[in-house]
C-alpha cells in the first residue's frame, strides 16, 4: 500500500482528533425530519437543505447554493476549486429521508439520535445523512490541517432522492456546467457487512405496476350471490400467483432472455464472498423453517444483484379493519420487478401487463397502470479512479474492500455519469445488513462510519495523481 502524502497525513491526524465533532454534526442533521414524501410537511426538507448548506459554508466549502425548480424539494450545492491541473470530484448524497413509518416499533425516537451498542440509531442515521458528514468532514480535516485538499472538489446534495429522482433529469440539464466533473463519488450505498468495505458496480433497475381486477359493478352480500359470483379478490389471488413458478422463478414470457451472464472475474467475485447461509438468513430475518428460493449456485447474492426479481408490495381486497361477508367486485394491487443488465425497462413493463391482460382468471376485467419504469446500472472497475477508491478504502478501514452488486435502485447514477461524458462512479457508503435502511430501528456502525471518513480523506489523496 503506498504511503499517504504529508497533507493527507495530516488531515488524518485532524480527523482522530475532531471525529467527535463530525459525528455530532450528524445527529443535528438527523433531527430535521426532512421526510419528502407526499403528505409530510415539506417546509421540513427546506429546513434539512438550509442545515445542510450551513455545515457545507462551515466546513469550507465555497460558492454553496441551495438551488431549487419549481415545486421541487431543494437541492445543495458547495465547491472548493483550488488545485488548478488536478481532477475535480463531484461528491454526491441526499438530506432527503424516508417516512419514520411505525413509530411505536421504534426502540428510541426516529428523529432523536441514540447511541445503543456502538450503533447510532435514527431515521437518516446511514440514509443518507452520513453520506453528507463524509464529504464535509474529509474537506474540514484538509482545512483544519492547514492543507489544501490535493483534488478539486463539487459536492451535490439532492432533496428528493427517496421519491424517485424524478426532478434530477431537469436539474443536470439546468445546471450541468455547474456540475461538470471527471470523477463521481456517490455515498449512498453500503458494505457487504459491518467492517467490510466495498464498491458497489450494479445496480438493479425497477419497473412498477398497478394492477386492478373487476368483477361486478360493486361488492355484494356473499350469502345472498355467494357460488356464480366470480370474485376479484380470488382473481386477484390466482393472477398474482401465476406471476412465478411453484419454485418462485419469474414465469413471464422472455423475461430471462437479456439476462447478462456473469463473466469468469464477476464469478470469482462472488464465490469470494465472506458470507455463511446461516449468517444470509440472520441478516435477511428468514423464519425458521422457511427455505430460500432456488437461486444460480449456492450463492443468494448471485440471485439478489445480478437475477431479476419480482414483488407484490401491496393488495387491497376491502380491508382488514372493516372486513365483511361479501363478495368483493375489485381488488388491486401494485407489483415491482428489479432488473438487471442487459434487461430493458420498458420491454419488460410491456411483457408484464402482457401476462396480467392474458392471464385473468374467470373472464374478469384487468387494467393495468405503469407507474415507473427505470433500467439498470452496470460499471466495470477498470477505470484508475477504481484502484485508487480500492486502495483508499483498505488504508481507511484496515482491510481489503470487496466489489459488489446492489439489488435496489439509485436511478440517476446511470443518466448522471451519462450527462457528465461516461466519468467514472465510484459507489460507496455506511449501510451494512443490519442497517434498517426505510424500516424502523434505522442505524449505522459508528466505527465503519469513521472508517468510511478515513477513507475519503485518502481517496482525496490518491485521485490527485490521476490526469484530468
Amino acid at each position: 500500500m503506498s504511503t499517504p502524502s504529508p497533507a493527507c497525513s495530516q488531515a488524518l491526524a485532524v480527523f482522530e482528533k475532531k471525529h467527535p465533532e463530525y459525528l455530532e454534526d450528524l445527529c443535528k442533521l438527523v433531527r430535521i425530519p426532512s421526510v419528502s414524501f407526499e403528505g409530510f410537511p415539506p417546509e421540513q426538507v427546506v429546513s434539512s437543505a438550509q442545515a445542510t448548506a450551513e455545515l457545507l459554508k462551515a466546513r469550507g466549502f465555497e460558492n454553496v447554493q441551495i438551488l431549487t425548480l419549481p415545486g421541487v424539494h431543494p437541492y445543495v450545492y458547495g465547491d472548493y476549486l483550488h488545485a488548478p491541473g488536478k481532477p475535480t470530484v463531484l461528491l454526491y448524497a441526499h438530506h432527503d429521508v424516508q417516512p419514520a413509518g411505525d413509530e411505536s416499533a421504534w426502540a428510541s425516537p426516529p428523529f432523536v439520535p441514540t447511541m445503543r451498542d456502538g450503533r447510532l440509531f435514527g431515521r437518516g442515521t446511514a440514509d443518507d445523512k452520513a453520506g453528507i458528514i463524509v464529504h464535509t468532514s474529509a474537506l474540514d480535516a484538509y482545512l483544519t490541517a492547514g492543507e489544501q485538499p490535493p483534488v478539486n472538489l463539487k459536492v451535490l446534495i439532492e432533496g428528493e432522492e427517496e421519491i424517485g429522482s424524478g426532478n434530477l433529469g431537469d436539474f443536470i440539464e439546468r445546471h450541468l456546467d455547474l456540475l461538470k466533473a471527471d470523477i463521481m463519488v456517490l455515498t449512498d450505498t453500503g458494505n457487504f457487512d459491518v467492517g467490510v468495505p466495498s464498491i458497489t458496480t450494479s445496480l438493479r433497475g425497477l419497473c412498477t405496476l398497478e394492477v386492478e381486477v373487476t368483477s361486478l359493478k360493486q361488492s355484494v352480500h356473499s350469502g345472498s350471490w355467494g357460488g356464480p359470483l366470480p370474485d376479484a379478490g380470488l382473481a386477484l389471488t390466482k393472477l398474482l400467483a401465476s406471476l412465478t413458478d411453484d419454485h418462485g422463478r419469474i414465469a413471464i414470457a422472455g423475461i430471462y432472455d437479456k439476462v447478462r451472464p456473469l463473466s469468469d472475474v464477476e464469478q470469482q467475485s462472488l464465490n469470494a464472498l465472506p458470507f455463511t447461509i446461516d449468517q444470509f438468513r440472520k441478516q435477511a430475518g428468514v423464519i425458521d423453517g422457511v427455505p430460500l428460493l432456488p437461486v444460480s449456485g449456492d450463492n443468494p447474492w448471485t440471485m439478489i444483484w445480478r437475477q431479476p426479481s419480482i414483488s407484490v408490495n401491496a393488495v387491497e381486497v376491502s380491508n382488514r379493519r372493516d372486513a365483511r361477508n361479501i363478495i368483493n367486485g375489485t381488488a388491486w394491487a401494485r407489483v415491482g420487478v428489479r432488473l438487471v443488465p442487459d434487461m430493458n425497462a420498458d420491454e419488460v413493463v410491456e411483457a408484464l401487463t402482457q401476462h396480467l391482460v392474458t392471464h385473468a382468471p374467470f373472464g374478469v376485467q384487468v387494467k393495468v397502470t405503469e407507474l415507473g419504469a427505470k433500467g439498470p446500472w452496470f460499471t466495470s472497475p477498470d477505470h484508475p479512479a477504481f484502484d485508487a477508491a480500492l486502495k483508499s478504502l483498505e488504508a481507511g478501514y484496515g482491510r481489503a474492500p470487496v466489489l459488489i452488486g446492489c439489488g435496489g435502485s439509485i436511478g440517476f447514477v446511470g443518466p448522471l455519469s451519462e450527462k457528465l461524458g461516461g466519468v467514472p462512479a465510484l459507489l460507496v457508503g455506511v449501510e451494512d445488513p443490519y442497517t434498517n435502511a426505510h424500516s424502523e430501528n434505522e442505524s449505522l456502525c459508528v466505527s465503519d462510519f469513521y472508517s468510511c471518513i478515513r477513507s475519503q480523506i485518502h481517496l482525496f489523496d490518491k485521485l490527485a495523481s490521476l490526469s484530468k
